[in-house]
């Protein structure tokens, strides 16, 4: 996509052909390398049109990690919604993020590139809120499972942490070996979590 113009893609929202050129470009070449110019010539539109919007590069750069943040926390207030059993709504969160992380392919690259990436000289940002979202979420859905007895009596952050870092896992193997993709992978992992790999024995303790 770099180097074409995004006309073809809402073509009456200059605001929004400007963030997914950003999404693309910050993903493909990291902020420090990517130009003003590289924006507005892919979105198709002109410099003015870019400052109008958002000030700066730093100001686009910002509403995108903004929107991003918007977007989880409209999933996960959705998962917290939802009924079921603690590991039905475990795999819904899964399968909520994995929708998400399809659909939003080049914010993904994106965030996941600066995140786990070479320093990018990009604007000061709390990407830890991402992870701490995440982790109250899982643990509230676990701790909602063990009032209605659904599961042990353990350490809530220990249980999210373990959840969180299948899924991080099974997300980072696809990002790095997509050869190796495999969306019911995390939740055959989900289930053995719960399940537990030891056989149960009436003496145990």
């Amino acid at each position: 996509m770099k180097g074409q113009s995004l006309k073809k893609t809402n073509e009456g929202d200059a605001k929004t052909r400007l963030m997914e050129a950003g999404i693309v470009l910050f993903g493909e070449q990291g902020y420090a390398s990517t130009s003003v110019r590289e924006i507005v010539g892919l979105a198709g539109v002109t410099k003015p049109v870019l400052y109008y919007y958002f000030e700066s590069k730093e100001g686009l750069f910002l509403s995108i990690l903004n929107h991003a943040d918007a977007l989880q926390g409209e999933m996960l207030a959705q998962v917290l919604e939802r009924p079921g059993t603690t590991l039905e709504r475990i795999r819904g969160l899964y399968r909520m993020t994995y929708e998400g992380v399809v659909r939003y392919k080049s914010l993904f690259k994106m965030i996941y590139n600066l995140i786990f990436g070479p320093p990018q000289g990009a604007p000061s940002f709390d990407f830890d809120r991402y992870h701490r979202r995440m982790v109250d979420a899982i643990r509230t859905i676990y701790l909602e499972g063990r009032m209605k007895g659904e599961v042990v009596e353990a350490e809530p952050e220990e249980v999210a942490i373990l959840v969180l870092g299948i899924l991080n896992f099974c997300f980072h193997l696809e990002r790095v070996h997509p050869e190796l993709s495999d969306p019911n992978r995390p939740e055959r992992l989900l289930h053995l979590a719960f399940q537990g790999l030891r056989q149960q024995r009436e003496n145990d303790q």
